[in-house]
């Protein structure tokens, strides 16, 4: 039994839940895990055996402008490692739970307790946040100071050799998904949103300007033309007020529907015919994986890791960024098309089955193991 330590962003972002899951997975073969971070990870919501969750509180102190979260977070960590006898930490996201599990393991290695740190990359720490060259000398700092690291793509992992003097070696550990998660396509769910028939087509992301919602909007838009659609849009961020905004303007506010932020997100994919993954870059393409878990087909883009996850005609298919005339020929193919539907369908969910946590989890307890023997 291992003592393992899990810092992660308790939101809806594909890291959190990663993470989260992979901690519960943990758990369940009777591996004690400890969850830290500033709140209850959504994807934790329900008492589990071997589960404890540690909340990191910054004190609202007025000589702070902003509060020093990084150091609250690092003195949780060795409070926890202390009290719990940790085995290992596993930070989920460069930004700043690396550097801040740095400082822990500094200050445990003068009490004489050591303790091995593993660094997760998970995407937009790397290739958005991580190209602000005012983190660079930290997150290269913090990375090679790393006992482990791991990426969850190829890409992620070359793009991080790219933008940083990184002289770690990076282990590839995809994103997973937990196949008894998705559901069957409920006729009384779907026929809320298609009430005559129309098809469904989806969209779940944070709604940041590097998904492009926008697109999503431009290709429905064309769809419905010439087959009747809906479009649900899940989630929320930053770009949502402006995509309303968009849909007022071009009056079809009553054929897309904004669900918001929702836990279940397994129910409405498998309503779903199409999912559309519009995004300028994905590190893996998470989302992408869920929808072909819930035997929905895909239309993406070709960027980051998602072409690690799609295959080409196989479980829908890819686009270049902002190519809304190749999207809707695409997606039109598809929706008009029952039996191309039919067989993309199947073949999602087999090339799903690849990513399945059974498959991936030995791959982080080989590195548990590996780190602790060093």
């Amino acid at each position: 039994m291992k003592k393992v330590g899990i810092v992660l962003y308790p939101t809806f972002g594909g890291s959190g839940v990663v993470a989260t899951e992979l901690g519960k997975a943990l758990a369940r073969m009777g591996h004690m895990v400890h969850f830290i971070t500033y709140k209850l990870p959504v994807k934790l919501d329900q008492f589990l055996p071997n589960v404890h969750f540690h909340e990191v509180r910054v004190s609202d102190y007025p000589l702070f402008e902003y509060q020093p979260y990084e150091f609250v977070l690092a003195s949780k960590m060795v409070d926890v490692a202390k009290f719990e006898q940790l085995d290992l930490l596993h930070v989920h996201y460069a930004i700043p739970h690396a550097s801040s599990a740095y400082l822990a393991k500094q200050i445990l290695e003068a009490e004489g307790i050591h303790l091995p740190v593993i660094t997760t990359l998970h995407g937009t720490d790397i290739t958005l946040v991580g190209k602000d060259s005012s983190f660079e000398p930290v997150i290269t700092f913090a990375i090679n100071q790393s006992d482990a690291v791991t990426a969850v793509s190829q890409s992620l992992k070359e793009d991080t050799y790219s933008h940083f003097n990184i002289t770690k070696d990076i282990d590839v550990i995809p994103n997973f998904i937990c196949p008894d998660d998705y559901v069957d396509c409920d006729p009384q769910l779907r026929s809320q949103f298609a009430k005559n028939g129309e098809k469904i087509l989806i969209h779940v992301s944070n709604f940041r300007k590097v998904k492009r919602v926008e697109d999503v909007v431009r290709v429905f838009s064309r769809v419905k033309e010439k087959i009747p659609s809906v479009l649900l849009l899940v989630g929320d961020g930053p770009e949502r007020h402006r995509i309303e905004e968009i849909c007022r303007a071009n009056k079809n506010c009553h054929e897309i529907h904004f669900i918001g932020k929702t836990k279940d997100t397994e129910h409405l994919m498998a309503v779903a015919d199409l999912f559309l993954l519009t995004s300028e870059f994905e590190s893996f393409g998470l989302a992408a994986l869920e929808s072909m878990a819930s035997k929905v087909p895909v239309i993406s883009t070709n960027k980051g890791g998602i072409p690690e996850v799609m295959i080409d005609g196989v479980t829908g298919y890819m686009c270049n960024v902002g190519d809304i005339d190749d999207m809707t020929e695409k997606a039109l193919r598809i929706l008009s098309d029952p039996v191309l539907r039919e067989n993309l369908r199947i073949s999602s969910y087999k090339r799903a089955l690849d990513f399945e946590l059974s498959k991936v989890l030995p791959k982080y307890l080989d590195l548990y193991n590996r780190v602790l023997e060093q």
